[in-house]
C-alpha cells in the first residue's frame, strides 16, 4: 500500500457528507443552499429574496417545495432546485401517475416564472431511510418521466442526496471507491445520470475532515483545509498527483469512485460546502447521538475549540465563491471539469441544534438578515481577510548561550524590551527562556510577522497557538467616541459588523445586547473589528468616530463575552489581556 499522507488519514475517517445529482448546461455558478430548520427566520420570503438579490445571488437550493418561496422567486431570474420528501419517495416509484401528479403540483404549477432547474428526489436516503434503498432509483426514473410527459425534462434534471460517506474508500483519492452494499444502486443512478444528462454533485466539509484530524497523530493543516493560497501540496503515492486543498481531494476521491464503476463522463458538482462560524459539532447531545449524516463525530478536544470561527467561515467561503467567479472549478485528476457550488447555508438555523453547536452556525446570515461576515457573489473581490495570527516562541533545546545572544540581537532592532529588565512587568520569571520568548515574539510582531523574522538562526519559531502560562505586555481596546452622535455610530458601526466584527452578541437576546445604547454597541462592534485587524493601524478610527484607549473600558470587563486584545486565529470574546507584546 502507498504511503499515506496527512490528508488521506483524515479522509480514512469516512466523514459524513451528502451528496446531490444535478444538472446545468451554463458556465458554472455559486448559489446558497436555503434551510428552515428555524423558528426565527424571516415570514415574509420577498424580504429573503431581495436579500439573494442584493448580494448577487442567482441560485438556490431549497429543501421542499415550499408555494411561498417558490411564489416569491418568480420572475427574478434566480435558479431553485426542490426537493421530493423521503415520505413521498414509495408511492413516487410504485405509481407513475403519483409522480406525475407530484410534479405538476411542485414544479410545472410554478415553471417557467420560477427557475426551476433541479429535482432532489429524497435526501440523504441510504443513511436516513435505508428501507427505500430499493425504490430509490425508480423514484428517479418516474419523476424524470413525468417532467419529460410535460415537456420540462431538458430544463429540469432529477437528483437525490446521497452522503459522502457512501464512499467504502476515500484516500488516497485514486483509490475512491462505494461501499460494496450500494454498488448495486449506486450503478443504476449513475447510468440514470448519464442517461438523462444529470451530474453527481458532492456536498463537501472540509471542515469536518479538518476538525477530526485534530485528534490524530497528523492533523491536516488549516490552510489546507480552507483552500488558502500557499498551503503545502500533500501528495497522492499512487498517482505522483499533488493537491494542494482538501476540498479537490475529496472531489477527485468521488471522481475515482464513479470511474471504478465504469462511469468516467458523469460530471461532479458541488451542491453543498461550508464552514461554520462558531460552535463544536453536536454541542451538549449525548455520544449516541452525536452524528452528522449517519456517522458518530468524534468528542471534541481542546485544541478543536477554535475550528468552527468567524474568520475561518469567512476564508473558506470567500476562498470558493472566488474560485468559481474566476472559473477555477477544475481538480488535479479533471482539470477541466466544470461545477456548479451552492454555499451551505443562506442563514443560521437554530433548529438544528443549541447555540453552540455548528450545525446551527453554518449561515452567511443571521436571521436578522445581517451578514455574518463578508463576502461577495460578485466578482468585485471581498475586502481582504486579516492574516493568521501567529506569535514566535523560543527553542530552548539550542541551550541558553544561543538563546541570549539572539535575544540581544532582537532586544536590539526593534523588539520592546523594557517589561522584561529589571523591575519590569515581565521580568519574571527571570529565565534566558522566559525573557527570549518575550523578545523574539516582540521583534516578530513589530516586523509585521514577515518571513524570517522569527528564525534567529534556529532560536525561534512559529507558534499558531496563543502560548500559555506568559507574561502579559501593554495593549488597547477601541471604543466609540459619544460625541459625534448616533447616526454617525450607526453608520460606523454597521460597517465594522459587515467587515469581520463579530457581533453576534450585541443582537437582541445576546450576551452584550444591554445595555441597548448605539454607543455601548458602537464601542463592542469598533473593539471587535480592531482586534481581529491586529489593532493594525487605522482600524479604530471609523472616521473620527473610534478611539484607542489603554485601560480596559468599564463594559468590557462588566460583559464576559466582550471582545478583549487577544490575537488569536479568529477573535476570541474571552476578557483577558495579550500575553505577549505587539
Amino acid at each position: 500500500m502507498a504511503l499515506l499522507r496527512p490528508l488521506f488519514l483524515v479522509l480514512l475517517l469516512g466523514i459524513t457528507m451528502p451528496l446531490l445529482f444535478f444538472s446545468r448546461t451554463e458556465a458554472a455558478e455559486v448559489g446558497v443552499s436555503y434551510g428552515r430548520v428555524a423558528n426565527d427566520l424571516p415570514q415574509n420570503q420577498g424580504s429573503v429574496v431581495d436579500l439573494l438579490k442584493q448580494n448577487g445571488i442567482t441560485m438556490v437550493r431549497i429543501y421542499d417545495a415550499f408555494p411561498d418561496v417558490l411564489t416569491s422567486l418568480a420572475n427574478t431570474g434566480i435558479k431553485v432546485m426542490v426537493m421530493m420528501p423521503n415520505e413521498n419517495l414509495a408511492a413516487a416509484a410504485s405509481d407513475p401517475s403519483n409522480a406525475l401528479q407530484w410534479v405538476q403540483t411542485n414544479v410545472q404549477a410554478f415553471y417557467p416564472a420560477t427557475l426551476i432547474n433541479g429535482v432532489a428526489v429524497g435526501n440523504e436516503v441510504f443513511d436516513s431511510r435505508p428501507d427505500l434503498n430499493s425504490v430509490l432509483v425508480p423514484a428517479m426514473t418516474n419523476v424524470q418521466a413525468a417532467l419529460a410527459q410535460l415537456g420540462l425534462a431538458d430544463a429540469v434534471k432529477v437528483s437525490t442526496p446521497v452522503a459522502f460517506d457512501a464512499l467504502q474508500t476515500s484516500y488516497p483519492p485514486s483509490q475512491g471507491s462505494f461501499k460494496d452494499e450500494l454498488v448495486p444502486v449506486m450503478k443504476s443512478m449513475l447510468d440514470f445520470l448519464q442517461r438523462t444528462g444529470s451530474y453527481l454533485t458532492v456536498n463537501v466539509y472540509p471542515f469536518f475532515a479538518y476538525y477530526d484530524s485534530l485528534t490524530t497523530p497528523n492533523p491536516i493543516s488549516l490552510d489546507y483545509a480552507l483552500g488558502n493560497s500557499g498551503a503545502a501540496a500533500v501528495l497522492d503515492d499512487d498517482t505522483d498527483v499533488t493537491y494542494t486543498n482538501l476540498l479537490d481531494a475529496q472531489l477527485d476521491a468521488t471522481y475515482y469512485a464513479m470511474e471504478g464503476l465504469g462511469f468516467t463522463s458523469v460530471s461532479l458538482h458541488t451542491t453543498e460546502s461550508g464552514w461554520p462560524s462558531h460552535g463544536k459539532p453536536n454541542h451538549g447531545k449525548p455520544p449516541s447521538e452525536v452524528r452528522r449524516g449517519g456517522r458518530r463525530l468524534l468528542d471534541s478536544a481542546a485544541d478543536q475549540d477554535t475550528a468552527a470561527s468567524v474568520a475561518n467561515a469567512q476564508a473558506y467561503n470567500n476562498n470558493l465563491i472566488n474560485r468559481v467567479l474566476a472559473g477555477r472549478t477544475g481538480t488535479p485528476h479533471r482539470p477541466d471539469a466544470d461545477m456548479d457550488v451552492y454555499i451551505f447555508a443562506l442563514f443560521n438555523e437554530n433548529g438544528k441544534g443549541d447555540a453552540d453547536d455548528t450545525e446551527s452556525n453554518f449561515g452567511l446570515f443571521y436571521p436578522n438578515e445581517t451578514k455574518v461576515y463578508s463576502f461577495d457573489f460578485q466578482g468585485t473581490g471581498a475586502p481582504p481577510l486579516p492574516p493568521r495570527q501567529s506569535w514566535c516562541v523560543a527553542n530552548a533545546a539550542v541551550g541558553d548561550a544561543r538563546l541570549q545572544e539572539a535575544l540581544d540581537y532582537a532586544c536590539g532592532n526593534g523588539a520592546d524590551c523594557s517589561a522584561i529588565q529589571p523591575g519590569g512587568s515581565c521580568f519574571q520569571p527571570d529565565t534566558v527562556l522566559a525573557h527570549a520568548s518575550y523578545a523574539f515574539n516582540s521583534y516578530y510582531q513589530n516586523k509585521g510577522r514577515a518571513s524570517g523574522t522569527c528564525n534567529f538562526n534556529g532560536a525561534g519559531s512559529i507558534v499558531y497557538q496563543e502560548p500559555t502560562g506568559t507574561c502579559s505586555a501593554p495593549v488597547s481596546w477601541c471604543v466609540a467616541n459619544a460625541a459625534v452622535g448616533d447616526a454617525r455610530l450607526q453608520t460606523a458601526l454597521d460597517y465594522a459588523c459587515s467587515n469581520g466584527a463579530d457581533c453576534s452578541a450585541i443582537q437582541p437576546g445576546g450576551a452584550c445586547f444591554q445595555p441597548d445604547t448605539t454607543a455601548s454597541h458602537a464601542s463592542y462592534a469598533f473593539n471587535s473589528y480592531y482586534q481581529h485587524n491586529y489593532r493594525a493601524s487605522g482600524t479604530c478610527d471609523f472616521s473620527g468616530a473610534g478611539s484607542i484607549v489603554y485601560q480596559q473600558p468599564s463594559e468590557f470587563i462588566a460583559h464576559p463575552l466582550a471582545p478583549a486584545p487577544a490575537l488569536v486565529d479568529s477573535l476570541s470574546l474571552r476578557p483577558r489581556a495579550l500575553a505577549w507584546g505587539d
